[in-house]
């Protein structure tokens, strides 16, 4: 079932491969997709319910800021400017949620999360290979812009859906490779298929991240003994180094953009980024007008609609642009302040547990630890924070409630042996001297 929702956030409503979908985005949905939605919040809901004394115990474990988040998008309904639009999300939210659980209750084991996640992503990849050589017309843009000649979408529905399942890909496969979880020629093919897609897609904001995240990988599981000890001290510099790259990127501080230089000589962009600024500049002005809490959850991207305010970029840039291309904007844009505070608390959090299970489990904290900060990195181009409409929310949702379950069963296991620890043996009393009756 996980990988049935993997598929269905990769593929095109209906499998439509034909249709344009520049100016519009999914808000209700195909008979099909319905169907299939209902089926998966149905079996994660049946399977949380059987073993609900477990899953109990799980959300103790979970990052509670995702938690958080649910309950403030849930509440935005509110006042929501399409609750309608909002309660669909809400729907997705609780399905994925719902199912991520369902895959750490059954048949548990430390590395759950990739093999469950790595297959299904390796079979997409390759299939956007075969799909690209048998019809390119469906898979690669036909659009003679420079930014999407000849870039491929494969089975997903744009470039950079392509590019961020294959950068996931490469990750994924980088760090089987480094823990020895499968045969070299297995590497070779899921990590060939995956580095091919990256580059076809042209997608420079997920080449970006998924090169910054291995080598972020490359450092933590073969970094030397000795050094393992300011892994922390590198985690917050890179947090920080990116905390003023983003604001750079917002404007938020004037003077900032000579840090953007890097950047843009890496990915081929100015420093309008595409044009994203002038997104940027928009959503602003948009934002303004409810600081605190937002304009309700998903309610702003709806289509090119006129009765909608996400209509102005049509009006002023001539394109619909169906997202913020900046994660953090979109989720300020839609839950305001606030939600911009859970999303921070949400990162910190998944950082301190990434780094608590690196020092008990190696391996696995490594690989968490270098997802966020690919997540850190494609967020500052693209909106996929608590994205319900992005693959990468299924993905990290899967990755953080995986972490809280490996959390759990060292908790778990700690107070079983406590338990089973003999106790101590009585302290020798000091005998009394003997004394004759007088």
């Amino acid at each position: 079932m996980v990988w049935v929702l993997i598929v269905f956030m990769i593929v095109p409503e209906g499998f439509d491969y034909a249709r344009d979908i520049t100016s519009t985005i999914p808000t209700q949905g195909t008979p099909l997709s319905r169907a299939t939605w209902l089926a998966l919040l149905a079996f994660g809901a049946l399977t949380v319910f059987r073993r609900r004394a477990q899953a109990a115990i799980l959300l103790k474990q979970v990052n509670p800021y995702l938690l958080l988040f649910a309950a403030l998008a849930a509440s935005s309904v509110l006042w929501s400017i399409e609750p309608s639009v909002t309660i669909r999300r809400l729907i997705r939210v609780l399905t994925i949620g719902l199912d991520a659980m369902a895959l750490c209750l059954l048949a548990w084991n430390s590395t759950r999360f990739q093999s469950a996640v790595r297959p299904i992503l390796t079979i997409m990849l390759i299939g956007s290979l075969i799909f690209g050589l048998a019809n390119p017309k469906l898979a690669i843009e036909q659009a003679t812009s420079a930014e999407l000649l000849n870039a491929w979408h494969g089975l997903a529905t744009q470039k950079n859906g392509l590019g961020s399942i294959a950068g996931t890909g490469v990750i994924l496969w980088l760090h089987a490779w480094l823990g020895k979880e499968s045969s070299w020629w297995k590497v070779l093919a899921g990590g060939g298929a995956a580095s091919a897609c990256l580059l076809l897609s042209r997608s420079s904001t997920s080449l970006m991240a998924a090169i910054f995240a291995s080598i972020l990988l490359l450092m933590l599981m073969r970094s030397p003994t000795a050094l393992r000890r300011y892994m922390p001290y590198l985690i917050a510099l890179f947090v920080v180094t990116l905390l003023l790259y983003s604001l750079a990127v917002l404007n938020v501080v004037p003077g900032l953009s000579f840090v953007l230089k890097p950047i843009t000589m890496l990915t081929g962009k100015d420093q309008t980024f595409s044009n994203r600024t002038a997104i940027w500049e928009i959503m602003n002005e948009h934002i303004a007008q409810n600081p605190v809490l937002g304009s309700g959850y998903g309610a702003y991207w709806v289509g090119s609609l006129f009765s909608s305010p996400s209509f102005e970029m049509t009006r002023r840039l001539n394109f619909y642009p169906t997202e913020g291309h900046n994660g953090y904007l979109d989720v300020i844009n839609d839950l305001g302040a606030v939600g911009g505070l859970v999303l921070l608390g949400y990162v910190l959090t998944y950082l301190r547990q990434g780094l608590r299970l690196y020092a008990t489990v190696r391996t696995q904290g490594a690989l968490y630890l270098a997802l966020m900060f690919q997540q850190l990195v494609a967020n500052l181009s693209e909106s996929r924070w608590f994205n319900v409409l992005s693959i990468e929310f299924v993905i990290v949702t899967l990755a953080t409630v995986c972490m809280g379950r490996l959390l759990m069963q060292q908790r778990l296991n700690r107070g079983v042996s406590v338990a089973a620890a003999p106790a101590p043996a009585p302290a020798p009393q000091p005998r009394r001297p003997l004394t004759r009756r007088p």
